[in-house]
């Protein structure tokens, strides 16, 4: 392994609002530079300022080509579905999951046709994945070589804590994106199972909406928007239960910030939520709501042991074990 790299990595998700691939990329930066203070770890990005301008203003193809240039760069991390189609350094794409083959949204539209386009021709000297459910689908889907797809998982940031808790009126929550993946319709419909059954707990749904995404909420519902990364731990480590419904994830972040702050969590049956949350979290299937309105009344007071589940769940992953198994793949893309 050589003895000290420089290493640039897109910093476009810096920028961006508050969500998992933003969490990913600041908190890979933070652990690697902390592991490794002798190397050089430096986020590119056409959002710093200055503006670019001239030839600069095509970043993919001339404005990267040059920082890469500038920062002596030996690798590039593309942290987000892309890296250049040319490129004077080898390079790393992170594929977060295959949502945007599945949205038909402008922006996922957008990121299929560039991300597809790479992995047709090859472009990455190597792929990254969080999760190896990820890794087969891409595997199955482009037809890539597997030993030039890694799976490295990613982990709760230390701000999440188990304490202190406080003394709260219970309550539900959801955190994360509001789209149709995100399958909340299944929660509105278990807050009416409860309801009927005279149980008027809460459920907080906390997180940004996609434009045009709408969802008819139940009266015991209350939507609280974007929240400040500040006000996350308090909110995972009060709940009495964590609930994540998605049909489709890559990885679930949440599903480890929750437990690292000792909250129960209930997440949607499919597999990369049990790669995630191993025997430590509840499960239902994403379309049953009867299902989910079980287990949320069997967490109601509070469940220890379910807590220190979560906790122990949570130790086996860390920002330092991740960015060490980047490091080594750093290294690995300068030998390829």
């Amino acid at each position: 392994m050589p003895t000290n790299i420089t290493v640039a990595l897109d910093g476009t998700p810096l920028m961006g609002p508050i969500g998992g691939i933003r969490r990913f990329t600041e908190q890979l930066i933070l652990a690697l530079r902390n592991e490794y203070p002798g190397d050089n770890y430096i986020p590119v990005s056409d959002q710093f300022a200055p503006t670019p301008k001239g030839l600069e203003k095509r970043w993919w193809l001339y404005g990267l080509q040059k920082a890469l240039k500038r920062t002596g760069a030996q690798v590039f991390h593309g942290t987000d579905f892309a890296v250049p189609y040319l490129s004077r350094v080898p390079s790393i794409m992170t594929v977060h999951d295959l949502s945007p083959w599945n949205d038909p949204s402008p922006t996922s539209a957008r990121v299929k046709s560039r991300a597809g386009k790479l992995m047709k021709w090859k472009i990455p000297t190597l792929i990254h994945t969080p999760s190896e459910a990820v890794r087969r689908e891409l595997i199955e889907a482009f037809a890539w070589p597997e030993d030039r797809i890694v799976a490295i998982p990613l982990a709760a940031a230390e701000m999440f804590t188990p304490e202190p808790r406080e003394t709260v009126d219970p309550y539900f929550l959801y955190l994360g994106t509001h789209e149709p993946r995100k399958n909340l319709e299944v929660l509105v419909q278990a807050m009416k199972i409860l309801d009927e059954q005279g149980i008027r707990i809460p459920l907080l749904m906390a997180g940004q909406s996609r434009p045009g995404y709408r969802l008819d909420l139940h009266p015991n519902i209350e939507r609280l928007g974007p929240q400040s990364e500040a006000e996350l731990p308090r909110l995972y480590r009060n709940a009495t239960a964590v609930l994540y419904p998605s049909n489709y994830e890559g990885f679930g972040l949440p599903i480890l910030e929750a437990m690292q702050s000792g909250a129960p969590v209930i997440a949607s049956d499919i597999p990369v939520h049990r790669e995630v949350g191993g025997t430590a979290a509840l499960y239902a299937n994403p379309k049953d709501p009867a299902a989910w309105a079980s287990l949320m009344v069997s967490l109601i007071g509070g469940n220890p042991q379910r807590s220190a589940a979560s906790l122990a769940r949570a130790s086996e992953y860390s920002w330092q074990k991740t960015a060490q198994a980047f490091r080594a793949l750093y290294a690995r893309c300068l030998n390829q």
